[in-house]
């Protein structure tokens, strides 16, 4: 018994420990957010699809500007800026109740997503660099597995405070955002700066060796804004779940993520990206597909599920890039991938709304079109992905982008 006293206690000031804690804060606040948004945006702000899909382009707009990140690494080291911005998302959420109007929606939107996105920058960047490329698939789980048993948290405290002692949206963000950024000030003055292992360039750029990372990130924060905006909103608007089903549905998730996401991470490990890549968006096409044909709530709940459970298989997107990466890359190119994923995001929820009012068929279709690109480009990850050797095309080049290096300039592959 002591022995797992003391391991837990020095597990307890490690890095891997911080990135835990973070992570269940974040997604525990953001959970709240999550279940209660559709049901406040219709019933407090009179929401319709077009209205909903403008709102998460706004929250997608810090997103896009994530490679702002690097710029602020100048002035404050990557930990640092980790717990500011997770304060900040705690802050944006707490507010949300207090504006139940579409402008003080985008307003405390806008706040809150950009401490999330910001955040999210530094946690990706700061867990391929604190985790051993041995041992990052299986924690990563781990993480994946940490977040989801928080959101459990989240989704059970609306359906107890909702349901049995009717507290209201403005209690309930009040309290999620609350408890996120006292969680944000302990970890400041609980924990030790942690040295970087390689220090981060701090300036942009874009590798073409890196192409193929790029293209994955693209498509999935293209596929990812018609899950987050519209799927949820499908069972609330087509389908009448109420605050406490969609509390009860989201709990389903996250139990099924805290016990797989685990072994998503060993799978990872132990058959590599590629064959988990395609994995995922062979199960993807069928899912959003699956959306647009949808008639009861039941088969539409059931997809829901399955659609959060394949998502977390995007763990070996990251692990590819770690593979490929210069160690010294890894922050900006965090920033720059960030900033990728969500330049389809400002235009999709708002155009994917206009169409929603024509067909919400035809949103799930074109979804099941992206996840269909997706895997194309998940045929070309090598087996054994790593510098050199990026992807299963010559040197990991782009065809129509190769060019002959100058006299004197390095190959690509050893960029």
């Amino acid at each position: 018994m002591g022995q797992i006293v003391a391991s837990a206690f020095r597990f307890s000031r490690t890095p891997a420990a911080m990135l835990l804690i973070m992570a269940g804060a974040m997604q525990f606040a953001n959970a709240v957010w999550m279940t209660l948004l559709n049901n406040f945006a219709i019933r407090e702000a009179g929401f319709s699809g077009a209205e909903i899909g403008a709102l998460q382009s706004v929250r997608e707009i810090p997103g896009f500007l994530a490679f702002t990140a690097v710029f602020v690494l100048l002035l404050i080291r990557e930990q640092r800026f980790a717990l500011v911005s997770l304060g900040l998302f705690g802050f944006g959420v707490a507010l949300t109740g207090f504006l139940p109007s579409f402008w003080g929606l985008c307003l405390t939107t806008l706040i809150m997503s950009v401490g999330f996105h910001y955040y999210e920058t530094m946690s990706q960047s700061l867990s391929l660099q604190w985790l051993a490329k041995a041992e990052a698939p299986r924690m990563l789980g781990r993480i994946v597995g940490a977040s989801s048993f928080a959101a459990i948290l989240g989704y059970a405290l609306v359906y107890v405070l909702w349901k049995l002692a009717g507290m209201d949206f403005l209690a309930l963000y009040l309290l999620a955002g609350g408890v996120t950024l006292l969680i944000a000030a302990g970890l400041w003055i609980a924990f030790p700066q942690f040295k970087e292992a390689v220090p981060q360039r701090k300036t942009l750029f874009l590798r073409r060796r890196y192409w193929l990372y790029y293209a994955l990130v693209f498509m999935s924060g293209a596929r990812r804004q018609i899950f987050v905006v519209f799927a949820g909103f499908l069972l609330v608007e087509r389908f009448g779940f109420s605050v406490p089903a969609v509390a009860a549905l989201y709990f389903l998730n996250q139990v099924l993520n805290t016990i797989l996401a685990p072994y998503i991470g060993a799978m990872i490990g132990r058959f590599g990206e590629r064959r988990v890549l395609i994995t995922e968006y062979c199960g993807l096409v069928v899912i959003f597909a699956g959306y647009g044909l949808a008639s009861s709530g039941l088969v539409a709940g059931s997809l829901y599920v399955a659609d959060h459970v394949f998502f977390a298989m995007a763990i070996a997107m990251r692990t590819y890039f770690q593979k490929i990466a210069d160690p010294a890359d890894i922050a900006p190119t965090a920033g720059v991938a960030f900033s990728i994923s969500h330049i389809a995001a400002i235009v999709i929820p708002v155009g994917f709304g206009l169409v929603w009012l024509w067909s919400s068929t035809a949103v799930f279709m074109m979804g099941a079109g992206m996840a269909g690109i997706s895997l194309l480009l998940a045929l070309l990850v090598p087996r054994h992905p790593e510098a050199g050797r990026e992807t299963l095309l010559p040197a990991g080049r782009v065809p129509w982008l190769d060019e002959k290096p100058k006299a004197g300039e390095k190959p690509l592959a050893a960029e």
